[in-house]
């Protein structure tokens, strides 16, 4: 694991912990200096990472659209930290069929027509809602810290649209202007959200898609840098926007995608 000292005495937060952009998300913020609440539904991965990275992290079980959970977690993690300085909402879902080990269509989780309105609830609540209830819940204690920063993965599917599930192009898309709302409210309390916009990503999300070769060629021939991207790439990023060398930074977006969207 790489040293430094970029979040030297930071107390972090980061959902989706147990696996892909998460987990790499809170071995590097470690790495960094900063003490790492992983946070998510599989606890078996979860503490597998905890006990990978070792005391500067913990682990809690926590589904982020539960708001008791999200109330409890926080009030544990100042009681015992005294403070809350990074949030990552990183913890999200693609509304595929979990059951499927190779996308066959171009479209990941079927189209609009096909869609249900209990996926696209399902789909909206984890990545749209459970990133306004971290949001929400950590304002008060970063305020009291004297200001902190948020990072919401977003999507590249969150600026542009594609043959992804149209329900996850909505919730990508609301996390991308709910971060620069928030940017604007409590800029004066020196709270920074931004939001991270990847790419196609080598990631247990992703797999499906990156199985189908037909479909892999096509990520990869759309991407100018000609590869797909890694959890580190990811994981930088949110490194950068957590640290004090992005103080002047809010409300903007980091699009981390080998130059997808710039052609």
């Amino acid at each position: 694991m790489d040293t430094g000292t970029r979040l030297s005495g930071k107390v972090a937060i980061v959902t989706g912990g147990a696996s892909g952009i998460g987990a790499e998300t809170a071995r590097v913020f470690a790495g960094q200096g900063a003490r790492v609440v992983v946070c998510d539904v599989n606890d078996v991965l979860g503490q597998s990472i905890v006990e990978e990275i070792g005391e500067a992290a913990a682990y809690r079980s926590l589904e982020v659209t539960k708001e008791d959970q999200w109330a409890a977690l926080v009030a544990e993690i100042e009681d015992a930290y005294g403070k809350i300085d990074i949030l990552t909402n990183i913890a999200g879902i693609s509304g595929r069929d979990p059951q499927q080990n190779i996308q066959t269509t171009l479209t990941a989780g079927g189209l609009l027509e096909d869609q249900s309105l209990e996926k696209w609830n399902q789909v909206m609540e984890v990545n749209a809602t459970g990133t306004f209830l971290g949001t929400r819940s950590v304002i008060a204690p970063m305020r009291r810290a004297g200001g902190g920063a948020v990072i919401n993965i977003s999507s590249i599917c969150g600026i542009i649209g594609s043959y992804a599930n149209a329900a996850y192009h909505a919730s990508k898309g609301a996390v991308r202007i709910f971060s620069k709302a928030a940017a604007i409210q409590y800029a004066p309390d020196k709270i920074r959200v931004n939001s991270i916009h990847p790419g196609f990503v080598d990631t247990p999300m992703t797999q499906p898609g990156h199985a189908n070769p037909e479909i892999a060629q096509i990520r990869t021939n759309a991407t100018p840098l000609g590869r797909f991207g890694t959890p580190r790439d990811i994981a930088m990023g949110c490194t950068y926007l957590a640290s004090d060398e992005a103080a002047w930074i809010t409300g903007t977006e980091l699009v981390i995608d080998g130059g997808l969207t710039a052609s």
